[in-house]
């Protein structure tokens, strides 16, 4: 080393030292900063900092009632093109190791951007989505991951008495990496699968299916609103009314929420489920599916900021190669433990994708830990004047 540079290094304090400890607090509050920061500059409004605090895993869902019929149907995209991103979690799109940013840095940062959004007009609520599953299949000694999809859009009515439009088309399969498509190709390059699929919330029941490469045709279809006014599930089916009355501070949309909250799983009434579970499942149906006020998405992200079971789960890829941040909670299942993971991107604090992880196979389950078993990425959530006839 020269002399110069010994003198500089031996002038530098001690703080500014690159392997100095930096404040927890000081690093959260600039990764809020950077990522409520719009184009060209700063948000314009301080992102409060999230509690300090040993955080865990639980549960959630989430479904319009829309969407509930469609989601139940597997999804795919077609197999020899394999050119999408592996959806694991934490590795970057280079594949380099990745920060995990704070939970409540990722949904704070989210709700300054998502409040300031204007809340928008028209006759429908638009929601188009593509739901995938990924399964096993080939021989022993020569398994592969295939990813089955589908593509689906409701339009949900403003007004009492409408109908729920729908429109749906399966994607075929296809596989879920490179790789996996190697080994399709090794296998001869079946172009159909017998699969297995679940047949309650905690996948402890399976049905067989068979899917094939092939695309289907788009389907579209109609269905009077339940009860002439019910739109949606949240905790209980609910109007528009009742999502337009609902409270934009945190606190008091927790308080809201959990009235309705009996101890159970959101769709099965037979299986316990804790509070914080609850309420992820939830908020995530409501910042994916429906049509709240901006403000009222935004309290969503913050109670989920003040929720200590909920954690970051570092940069992830979505089934459509999108990048964003991951907040998620894990749940203990048939499967195994499972981390029900939301994908949110940094630049526009958009919910990008509800996912399904499995953190650890139960025993007998041939599935490698960190296994993505299904996505539902959301590809456009609006108001528009026009719905299919």
């Amino acid at each position: 080393m020269s002399d110069v540079l010994r003198t500089l290094r031996e002038a530098r304090p001690d703080e500014l030292a690159p392997d100095a400890p930096v404040d927890p607090e000081v690093r959260r509050a600039e990764l809020a900063r950077a990522m409520a920061g719009g184009p060209g500059g700063a948000a314009g409004r301080a992102v409060p900092l999230p509690r300090t605090a040993a955080r865990r895993w639980r549960p959630v869902w989430g479904l319009g009632l829309a969407g509930a019929a469609v989601a139940a149907a597997l999804v795919a995209v077609s197999l020899p093109a394999a050119d999408d991103a592996d959806p694991g979690a934490g590795t970057s799109v280079a594949g380099g190791p990745v920060r995990t940013l704070d939970a409540g840095t990722v949904l704070l940062a989210a709700a300054a951007k998502t409040e300031a959004r204007p809340a928008g007009a028209g006759a429908f609520w638009r929601v188009a989505k593509v739901d995938t599953r990924y399964y096993e299949v080939g021989e022993p000694g020569a398994r592969y991951t295939i990813a089955v999809g589908s593509e689906h859009e409701s339009w949900t009515p403003r007004e009492p008495g409408g109908e729920v439009r729908s429109r749906q088309r399966e994607l075929g399969a296809r596989a879920a990496t490179p790789a996996d498509a190697a080994a399709w190709r090794r296998a001869g390059s079946p172009s159909a699968f017998s699969v297995e699929v679940p047949t309650t919330p905690g996948g402890g029941k399976l049905k067989p299916l068979r899917v094939t490469t092939a695309p289907g045709r788009v389907e579209t279809s109609s269905s009077p609103l339940v009860d002439g006014d019910k739109v949606f599930w949240l905790g209980r089916n609910v109007t528009m009314k009742d999502l337009r009355a609902l409270p934009a501070d945190p606190a008091e949309l927790k308080a809201e929420l959990l009235r309705w909250y009996e101890g159970h799983d959101t769709e099965s009434s037979s299986r316990p489920m804790e509070a914080d579970a609850w309420l992820f499942r939830t908020s995530v149906g409501l910042v994916t599916d429906m049509p709240v006020e901006p403000r009222v998405r935004a309290a969503a992200f913050r109670m989920l900021a003040g929720m200590e079971s909920v954690e970051g789960a570092g940069e992830v890829t979505d089934s459509r190669g999108r990048t964003g941040q991951g907040v998620a909670i894990d749940e203990d299942t048939p499967l195994g433990t499972i981390r029900h993971r939301l994908v949110i991107d940094p630049a526009s604090g958009r919910a990008l994708a509800d996912e399904q992880v499995l953190l650890k196979p139960a025993a007998g389950v041939e599935r490698a830990a960190g296994t993505v078993l299904s996505s539902a990425a959301v590809t456009a959530m609006e108001w528009t004047d026009s719905a299919p006839r």
